[in-house]
């Protein structure tokens, strides 16, 4: 038999007793009229036998259990940033095929300024690379920004506006390099990151305040800077392309943050 627990008092002697006696023990007053019915637990002990009310609110209480469990279980399986893993995947394993293959970056998606048909390249263009450096600098932001953005805004609506901010950045750059009349070639999705960092500051700078985590902000600005500045050692990484893209991520942040509340 289990250990016994000491949880009925005794009204005349004040003493705790077993559950399981109707006398007590010590002065011999009556505790109970009878001794509850046993039946052998889970364990193998004895233990009081439950009455149908009981029964039922106990398998009332295990549904219910189960049914707040089942959904935390659900969102923990669903809960991946598969749009920022995605970001990272499409354009490495296109990078390893280039490589591979021997072939250009402008046969790969890369846009050629100036360039007049192909507008299909300013979708592929952020998903590019010229170096693994570039693309790990900029997987590196989508971990750590884009990932916590999809907990807030959702897998599709962030893959959306991530590949939105490296088109619209590639079109600027274009525009931008246009019409100072030079031949380059644009590639890599800084503004991909730009825009994740601008999104999720956007979309939470009210929690940061509430919070006092304001310290953090030094960490973002490092980000960005590091991205923003990423042209000055790859070639192909245009700054207006990563400043347009930082932009549209800032102006979706607020308009999110602004519709949540």
């Amino acid at each position: 038999m289990s250990e016994t627990e000491l949880n009925v008092v005794c009204k005349s002697c004040g003493a705790e007793v077993s559950p399981y006696v109707t006398e007590c023990p010590y002065c011999g007053a009556r505790v109970r009229k009878r001794a509850p019915d046993l039946e052998r637990g889970g364990d193998g002990g004895l233990e009081p036998k439950q009455s149908r009310r009981e029964k039922r609110r106990d398998e009332k209480a295990r549904q219910k259990a189960e049914r707040t469990a089942r959904p935390a279980r659900a969102e923990s399986l669903g809960n991946r940033p598969w749009a920022s893993i995605a970001l990272i995947l499409i354009p490495a394993v296109a990078m390893i095929v280039r490589i591979a293959t021997g072939s250009l970056l402008e046969d790969f998606g890369g846009v050629v300024v100036p360039f007049d048909e192909e507008w299909w390249r300013l979708i592929t263009a952020p998903f590019a690379y010229l170096s693994v450096g570039y693309l790990f600098a900029v997987g590196l932001a989508l971990a750590l920004f884009g990932s916590r953005l999809e907990r807030r805004l959702g897998t599709v609506p962030v893959f959306v506006l991530l590949v939105a901010c490296g088109a619209l950045g590639v079109l600027a750059a274009s525009a931008v390099a246009d019409q100072r009349d030079v031949v380059t070639v644009i590639a890599g999705g800084n503004g991909i990151a730009l825009g994740a960092i601008g999104a999720w500051f956007a979309a939470n700078r009210a929690a940061l305040k509430a919070e006092g985590e304001w310290v953090d902000l030094a960490g973002v600005l490092i980000a960005a800077l590091v991205i923003l500045l990423l042209p000055v050692v790859v070639p192909t990484a245009d700054f207006w392309s990563g400043l347009a893209g930082g932009l549209v991520g800032l102006l979706a942040g607020f308009v999110a943050a602004r519709f949540a509340r």
